[in-house]
């Protein structure tokens, strides 16, 4: 995969660079210190989820891949440290080979996750794990933010599809991240060519209210269109009057106009009214959609309306009052020495102020109910019980080095409407609560949760 299909800009060579400096000033002193080399465990998860969410959705697995996969550094990057005196000669000389080596544990991507989830494990050198902290969490924060509010539309949703349209309201690489998020949380399509190009995510798009002012009258803008793209296009119809619009446009398209697009107003009423006005010109067919700031709990209210899709712009790409998920990169085991077969010792934070965590390196399952539904997150140290060996999360994505778990986007998003349906009803309800299953703690740890 090259560097476009990362999503970064021609002139980047490599993701190295996508790191706090601290994460070389730490290499350096472990350099000089000798534990550099020491065998560590890393795990990435969240203390809790956002305010009044009942789940997480885990997504990026897959661009994290391939920034790991992208992350060395070159001259260019190099002369950079060099130049800044960022690190000394020996660390610049260490990292001219950097390749990370290690293995990579993690929930499979499309899969929810609870408070405390270890939805990935990083194993190697402390030198070669440490550099890919702040890379990782911010795919994974970026990306599972925006997959969880886009599975709370697709539910709130049902089975009217979707469409990602917010490029224009973030940043033009969150963008692209943004809408293969969207795309693993439920939704059907995304305005956004650059993410269709790079994922294969079906695009749609037809005109603004631009188009229209154009013309000298919006009869002449339906009829530039119908000719251009066909009677089954879409047409944006609240440019002026409504009423007036829809008569226009099925005047010049015929019944057999493919859909009308309604982007401002008392969505609810002005829906009702557009398709009775249809259905008297005989255009019953004719499907509408409705954009314009919508989010899940609008999405909710339009149920009874009806609405054939929906267009989701900023409140999509800004995780819907929720942009990040709070994941944290901790150091949970390391060896005794650098010599090698050291055995590995739990480590943790234990500071004061809800930030402490659990030390070792961790398993996670699922245990079901007696019918067949998720009803808790068990994570544990050591040997896994008998009865959650075959309800395991984590597989391998990476072995020494090597990703050994791609997989197409549509295997993610199909993982992930049965991820969910395996939860409790009550997850899919839009009223705040408390994450829809506990997580639980074994090995004398039973019912306790990291922070609070």
């Amino acid at each position: 995969m090259d560097v476009a299909d990362l999503g970064l800009p021609v002139d980047v060579p490599s993701t190295a660079l996508f790191t706090d400096q601290y994460e070389l000033t730490m290499l350096q002193a472990a350099l000089k210190a000798g534990t550099a080399e020491r065998r560590s465990v890393f795990e990435v998860f969240t203390r809790r989820l956002p305010n009044g969410r009942r789940y997480g959705v885990v997504a990026g697995t897959g661009r994290v891949l391939d920034a790991v996969e992208n992350f060395r550094f070159d001259p260019d990057v190099l002369g950079f440290l060099r130049e800044r005196k960022i690190v000394d000669e020996q660390t610049l000389a260490w990292l001219a080979d950097y390749r990370f080596s290690g293995d990579v544990w993690g929930y499979p991507e499309g899969e929810v996750y609870f408070p405390g989830s270890p939805i990935m494990r990083v194993e190697g050198s402390f030198a070669e794990c440490v550099l890919l902290e702040t890379v990782i969490l911010s795919i994974l924060n970026h990306d599972s933010a925006i997959a969880a509010a886009a599975s709370r539309m697709s539910s709130a949703a049902g089975e009217r599809p979707l469409i990602e349209m917010g490029a224009r309201r973030t940043h033009e690489l969150a963008a692209v991240a943004a809408s293969r998020a969207a795309y693993v949380g439920g939704f059907a399509s995304t305005s956004d060519l650059a993410a269709g190009f790079r994922y294969g995510i079906p695009t749609v798009g037809t005109s603004a209210h631009a188009f229209t002012l154009l013309h000298d009258r919006e009869r002449d803008a339906f009829q530039a269109q119908v000719n251009s793209m066909g009677r089954g296009t879409t047409l944006l119809v609240d440019t002026y009057d409504v009423a007036e619009a829809v008569r226009t446009a099925v005047e010049v398209a015929g019944p057999e106009l493919g859909a009308v697009r309604i982007d401002s107003g008392d969505l609810l009423l002005v829906a009702h009214r557009v398709r009775q006005q249809l259905d008297e010109l005989g255009a019953t067919g004719t499907r509408i959609i409705v954009t314009s700031d919508l989010d899940e709990y609008a999405i909710a209210s339009l149920a009874a309306a009806p609405v054939d899709a929906y267009g989701v712009g900023t409140q999509l790409v800004t995780g819907s009052g929720h942009p990040t998920c709070s994941m944290v990169y901790k150091l949970v085991a390391r060896a005794e020495s650098a010599e090698a077969g050291a055995p590995l010792v739990p480590v943790a934070k234990k500071s004061t102020g809800g930030k402490t965590s659990i030390g070792g390196r961790k398993w996670a399952a699922r245990r079901l109910d007696e019918y067949g539904a998720a009803e808790a997150e068990v994570i544990g140290t050591g040997a896994v019980p008998a009865g959650l060996a075959d309800r395991q999360l984590l597989v391998e994505l990476i072995k020494g080095g090597a990703v050994v778990a791609r997989e197409p986007l549509d295997v993610v998003r199909d993982r992930h409407v049965a991820a969910r349906a395996n939860l409790p009803l009550s997850a899919t309800q839009l009223s705040r609560g408390e994450p829809v299953i506990p997580t639980e703690y074994v090995n004398g740890r039973s019912g306790s949760r990291p922070g609070a």
